[in-house]
């Protein structure tokens, strides 16, 4: 994902003594926590889309098992 220039306020509610461990450490606790959000929906959107084509891929992944990759007389490795 980019990172957008667009910025929302927004106010959280974090463990004291990280955030104090945080400031001490001199990590942007702002940019830390933009980083795990980032994280944390790129995850779920992989889980979700997996979960959504898990028939298509079982499908896919049955043929394969059963009849071979397609093309693989092509192959020169």
């Amino acid at each position: 994902m980019a990172q957008s220039s667009a910025r929302k306020s927004t106010n959280l509610t974090i463990d004291a003594v990280l955030v104090r461990s945080a400031k001490d450490l001199g990590i942007n606790i702002s940019q830390a926590a933009e980083d795990g959000i980032r994280s944390a929906v790129s995850k779920t959107m992989a889980d979700q889309w997996k979960q959504e084509n898990q028939a298509s891929l079982k499908s896919s992944n049955d043929f394969v098992e059963n009849h071979g990759l397609p093309l693989a007389r092509n192959r020169l490795f």
